[in-house]
Order: C-alpha cells, then sequence, then structure tokens
C-alpha cells in the first residue's frame, strides 16, 4: 500500500504562508500543515485550522533557528536577548546532550509548547521540529516523553532515500543513516506511528512542480511524506535563513493540475498521521 501525507510547514510563520496554506488545502492537493506555535502569525494560522477541518494539523516545534515561546528569564541558556534559539545546531546539539541545567530548560520549552497547540483545541495529528532537530536523541527522548502527556502518537521521521538525494544531501543522507535507524527503533518502541520516508530535504525550499512529478513518479511503497514551505508572493524573505526559498513556485505546484493528476496516478491513500492511524486500527480490527 502507498500511503501519502502531503505536508506544509512553517505554518503560523507568516500571514503570506497562511494563505498559502489555505489555497494549497483547499483548491490543492495539501493534507497537512505544521504549526510553530509561538510564531507571529500563529494566532490567525489557528483561526484558519478551525475553518479547515480536514486539514490535519501538527506541531512544528521550533528549538533552532526562531523565536521560543518562554521568556528568556526561563530559558536564559538557550535563546539571546531577543528570545531567539540560535542556529549553531551542531554546538547546542552537544550542549543539549552534556548539560543537565540547560536540559531542563530545553524540557520547560518543549513542554510549554506542547501545552500552546493544546489551547488551539486543535486535534494534534503529528510533531516534527524545525530543521528536523528532533533527529537529536536527546532531543527526541524528551519530546516522547513529553508528548505522551499531550497525546502525541505520530512522528516525522526525516528519512530521505539515499536514491532521491542529491549532491551534498546525498552525503548528508548518508550520515544521518544511523541516526535515522535509531530514532525509528526509539519511535517503534515507543509505540509512535511514523512514516518510512520522507521528501523535500535535499530540495528544501524549491519543490516546484517538477520536483513534485519526479517524486510522485518514483513514489515507493509504505508512508511517504512530502513536506513544503509554500507561501504567496513574498516582496522580501519571510526570513533571512529562508532568502533562497522559491515559496511561490512550491504553492504552484501544490495548485497544479499536472500534480494533481500525478498523484492520483499513484493510488496512493492521502491523508494526515491521523488517518493513518486510524486505518491502521481498522485493518487490524477487521
Amino acid at each position: 500500500m502507498k500511503f501519502l501525507i502531503i505536508t506544509a510547514d512553517d505554518f503560523g510563520i507568516h500571514d503570506s504562508v497562511n494563505e498559502a496554506v489555505s489555497q494549497a488545502h483547499q483548491g490543492g492537493i495539501l493534507t497537512a500543515a505544521s504549526l510553530m506555535v509561538g510564531a507571529p502569525a500563529a494566532g490567525e494560522a489557528i483561526r484558519r485550522a478551525r475553518e479547515l477541518p480536514n486539514l490535519r494539523v501538527g506541531l512544528h516545534l521550533v528549538l533552532a533557528d526562531g523565536l521560543a515561546l518562554l521568556p528568556r528569564t526561563r530559558i536564559p541558556d538557550l535563546v539571546d536577548a531577543e528570545g531567539r534559539f540560535g542556529d549553531g545546531m551542531w554546538l547546542d546539539g552537544v550542549r543539549y546532550f552534556a548539560l543537565r541545567s540547560v536540559r531542563r530548560q530545553l524540557e520547560a520549552e518543549i513542554r510549554a509548547q506542547f501545552e500552546a497547540f493544546a489551547r488551539s483545541g486543535l486535534t494534534l495529528d503529528h510533531v516534527n521540529a524545525h530543521k528536523h532537530f528532533h533527529l537529536h536523541p536527546t532531543l527526541l527522548k524528551m519530546i516522547v516523553h513529553i508528548g505522551r502527556d499531550f497525546g502525541m502518537t505520530s512522528v516525522r521521521v526525516p528519512h530521505e532515500p539515499l536514491w532521491f538525494a542529491k549532491g551534498g544531501a546525498l552525503a548528508g543522507a548518508a550520515f544521518l543513516t544511523p541516526w535515522v535507524a535509531l530514532m525509528k527503533a526509539r519511535l517503534r518502541a515507543a509505540g509512535i506511528a511514523h512514516n518510512d520516508q520522507v521528501f523535500g530535504i535535499a530540495n528544501t525550499g524549491a519543490v516546484d512542480e517538477d520536483v513534485l512529478l519526479d517524486i510522485l513518479r518514483k513514489l515507493p511503497t509504505g508512508v511517504s511524506e512530502i513536506y513544503l514551505h509554500p507561501a504567496v508572493d513574498m516582496q522580501t524573505p519571510i526570513t533571512s535563513t529562508m532568502s533562497h526559498y522559491r515559496h511561490s513556485a512550491e504553492l504552484a505546484a501544490l495548485l497544479s493540475e499536472r500534480v494533481a493528476a500525478a498523484v492520483a496516478a499513484t493510488g496512493a491513500v492521502r491523508g494526515g498521521y491521523g488517518d493513518l492511524c486510524s486505518l491502521r486500527a481498522r485493518s487490524r480490527s477487521a
């Protein structure tokens, strides 16, 4: 069986993203979105999600390169004077592993983001992290432990197949292979559902129509997630780290009739992680 989840990340970061999510879900192939609960336009994203009952919404934890939810006085070792996480993920990863005081602050921030999602009233479809930082074993352990208190049932595994990765992304995917295997094993042990593969890492910010068509032609069996960063046309970058992203091209791809036909041709069942869990539950009881 093929099961396909098509997700927009960074829901709530900007009104242009929120509008793109609405358009791509109502008029295109988008099935899910991952919400940044502490982002500037999160409130508007939540309002839109309530009006889109078939959009599956998950929590996009921000633990790098973005705004924290808690004030700096609560997490002084995690954020700068403006309350932002840095982008030095390698060094931060070492600190998160080695320093107990830092881990306590991380746990508080992760719990606060789960609590904010719960207050939205939305059903928690899945959990992932900005820049896939939940691949870090220390963070994953915290997320699994805290997520249980909030009904977390599914987590994205950032496993892009080696046959699809290209250039520098191929080396990165190869390097991450053992960490991905460890992540999958830990999620299985915790009874948490996950995808078999993901597409979007090698083409981050540039999953245009051609890329989507290529993925769909080669879509393997199992559970696949394709994630994108759509937004309506912008005059300035949403953030400095997104200056090279082709947001409007990704939105156009999600609305493309050619892409919609290619999705249908795969024969895949589509939805969110919650739909996947429901389908598996029905299969077990049949």
